[in-house]
């Protein structure tokens, strides 16, 4: 075979879709990196299926196929390795532009741009990935001795290839770990043995889709879902408003938010997938371009948890959304009100906003009077909703208060977004939110207000008390789930079976001679009682403190405690 046809490469398409889909629980079983998300093998599955199913088997000329698979790749790419794969097509359409036939000279041409085109999307390109066996595909196409005939010559691709998808395993710390290869290069030479073997056999490979994966199973296992810096998998396709819209502005915005992100900026639409913690953000990003028409958002921290739980046997990407339902969509999440203080105020000058879970945390902000919207740990806010939250406060200067590590970032962002003076005092917990709050003065102005506010949230230690949720090893403690854990601001420093002694255990290590005063504030799960014979403790204990107890009702954490 001197050159490959339109309906041959066609069908070979349709082969390595075929290939892909009965494997995909296989590559779905490898994915260790960047992070978990479970579903590598399904996402690049439908990614090349789309193609597969739309692509014209009877056009007249190579390009055509090239063409229209690029195309139906790209508006159906799911997941990091998919939009890759996208690119991969692109490249081969943009280098095969105006041939009826190609020969292996001319295919080799078209993996190079291919490769070129996957490391352009890609904003920081890590090799060991599908990167690296694209490019190993592409230099041994290059270089093969064999172009009078595809067979052959494509063989020598496929082998070179899968050479270096076996060497990836030693190139990521986290597949060496896990002792697995790169799923999305396993994806890709699935796909492309697929491929050879219609060019071998003259047949198409029938769809035979397995319901198990013979990967190894303990790929999930090496990661831990606290890891997961980056909660969310968002991906979505903007038509463009015109032809001259640029996606280089929003690219280098929501690159400072997210991790693993790959933006396709094509003649008519804008194709990105991004993993961040907020999506909001990213998607507000968006429409400054132009119309929504898909938007797919996934929690691969929830996924991760899933798979380790074993209730999860295959990972499915959430359906599709196109813009019609955007709408309906956005009106079924939760509101997130901003509940003004307590005591009715209104400040033209300086007011607050503070981020609180519990009515009795929130009542105590709006006591000291802070405006307040609902969130925390395992419930933070998006950069919408304090964006929204502060176009509710009418003042000259506003300060934010985070009172979570996790909240900070989103916090920043809106504050960059509003058009008003926001101020964001980097408050990590509760009882740095209250400190800074009792520091706040009115009337004060704007940088040495939120100056003194930070100043006074770092004179207060924390100390919090909730539960494992999974068994884990922390130096040479071993921790089980539901076990007891008592933590002083980041760190895990005691770990029991009783909330109430641990919370006496770890306040032992956070009273100095220094200071005086210990607040105490109880979770929606623990009784009034045992919160009350806790400061009886400790008014015992530290005579010279002024011991304050405070029913918070907040989740998650039995106690938050502060010692300053």
């Amino acid at each position: 075979m001197e050159k490959l046809t339109a309906s041959v490469f066609a069908l070979m398409i349709k082969s390595g879709a075929n290939n892909l889909l009965n494997n995909k629980a296989v590559v779905d079983a490898l994915n260790v990196f960047p992070v978990p998300d479970g579903d590598t093998g399904t996402n690049m599955s439908l990614t090349f299926k789309n193609a597969a199913v739309n692509i014209p088997y009877d056009a007249a000329s190579f390009d055509k196929v090239a063409q229209s698979a690029s195309s139906y790749t790209l508006r159906g790419a799911r997941g990091n390795s998919g939009v890759i794969l996208s690119q991969i097509m692109r490249g081969i359409a943009t280098a095969s532009k105006g041939k009826a036939e190609i020969t292996p000279s001319e295919f080799a041409l078209c993996l190079k741009e291919g490769c070129d085109s996957a490391y352009r999307a890609v904003m920081k390109p890590t090799e060991g990935t599908i990167l690296t066996v694209i490019r190993a595909c592409a230099d041994a196409a290059l270089s093969a001795e064999e172009k009078d005939d595809f067979v052959p010559f494509f063989t020598c691709v496929v082998e070179k290839g899968n050479e270096m998808l076996k060497k990836t395993t030693d190139m990521l710390p986290a597949l060496r770990q896990a002792g697995v290869v790169d799923a999305g290069g396993k994806g890709l030479m699935v796909i492309f043995e697929g491929m050879l073997h219609y060019l071998i056999k003259g047949e198409i490979i029938e769809s035979a889709e397995t319901e198990e994966a013979t990967a190894p199973a303990s790929a999930q296992a090496t990661i831990k879902t606290e890891d997961i810096k980056f909660a969310y998998c968002t991906e979505f396709i903007v038509e463009k408003s015109s032809p001259n819209v640029s996606a280089e502005k929003m690219k280098n915005a929501i690159e400072k938010i997210g991790d693993s992100m790959v933006v396709i900026d094509d003649d008519d639409i804008i194709k990105v997938h991004i993993h961040t913690n907020n999506p909001g953000f990213v998607l507000e990003y968006a429409v400054k371009l132009g119309e929504l028409a898909t938007v797919k958002i996934e929690n691969m921290r929830k996924q991760h948890s899933e798979i380790l739980e074993g209730t999860k046997t295959e990972a499915v990407p959430s359906t599709e959304t196109t813009s019609e339902e955007i709408p309906e969509a956005a009106e079924a999440m939760p509101e997130n009100p901003v509940h003004a203080p307590s005591n009715g105020a209104s400040a033209s000058k300086n007011a607050v906003l503070s981020v609180a879970a519990g009515v009795g945390v929130e009542g105590l902000f709006r006591d000291l009077g802070a405006y307040v919207i609902s969130g925390g740990q395992t419930m933070n806010p998006s950069t919408d909703d304090i964006l929204s939250a502060i176009e509710e406060i009418e003042a000259e200067n506003i300060y934010v208060l985070p009172n979570n590590k996790n909240i900070i970032m989103a916090a920043e962002q809106a504050a960059e977004i509003s058009d008003k003076n926001v101020l964001v005092v980097p408050t990590k917990s509760i009882p740095q939110g209250i400190s800074a709050m009792v520091s706040f003065n009115p009337e004060g102005e704007a940088e040495e207000n939120a100056s003194a506010m930070a100043s006074a949230a770092k004179n207060v230690t924390t100390g919090l008390i909730t539960h494992a949720v999974r068994d884990t090893v922390l130096g040479d403690t071993e921790i089980h789930d539901g076990d007891i854990l008592g933590m002083i601001e980041k760190d895990i420093v005691s770990v029991g079976s009783d909330a109430t002694e641990t919370a006496k255990d770890i306040l032992s290590k956070m009273v100095t001679e220094d200071t005086e005063l210990i607040t105490v504030i109880y979770g929606d799960n623990l009784p009034v009682d045992e919160a009350e014979s806790l400061v009886e403790y400790l008014e015992i204990k530290y005579p010279d403190c002024d011991v304050s107890l405070y029913n918070g009702e907040q989740p998650v954490y039995s106690y938050i405690l502060s010692a300053e």
